[in-house]
């Protein structure tokens, strides 16, 4: 068997010229893929739980944060005096502590530039679970957490 390349880390620092309050669609993946370890009950509630108080203590403000079986899938901002990648982990840790939640190492992130973008993300996140077959609706998919007042990030 041929050896498999070895990954090279991303890197996830918000250059100096991103404005304050940018949202980033970012996936973080649980470490055994095919299996549901996520979009299940304790796992699940804890996990959204835990997204519902960073964004209550203006850690991270989310537009929109969905649980697959092995995955998830967020739109994010962080306050400014925080780092995606550290705020990131921090979550990631405390899940795993806290919920027994066990990811792989790192997480995909991508800024959005525009409105249009945005949405467009955020259509992509709610159909996943229908893609997936696991629902015929979008909003018949229980795993998923939005903020209850204005999706306005409030540092940007």
């Amino acid at each position: 068997m041929p050896e498999r390349p070895i990954r090279t880390p991303l890197r996830h620092g918000i250059p100096d010229w991103v404005e304050p309050g940018a949202v980033f669609f970012i996936t973080v993946c649980a470490r055994q893929r095919g299996r549901n370890t996520l979009a299940c009950d304790p796992v699940g509630t804890g996990l959204l739980e835990a997204v519902a108080h960073y964004h209550r203590e203006q850690i991270w403000w989310v537009r929109l944060f969905l649980l697959m079986p092995d995955h998830v899938h967020a739109l994010i901002a962080v306050a400014p005096d925080r780092r995606l990648d550290r705020t990131v982990r921090a979550w990631k840790s405390y899940a795993a502590q806290q919920y027994g939640a066990e990811w792989q190492s790192g997480f995909f992130d991508h800024r959005i530039r525009a409105g249009a973008s945005l949405d467009e993300k955020a259509a992509y996140i709610r159909l996943n679970p229908v893609r997936a077959g696991l629902v015929v609706e979008p909003d018949s998919w229980p795993w998923v957490w939005t903020p209850p007042e204005a999706p306005a990030v409030p540092w940007s």
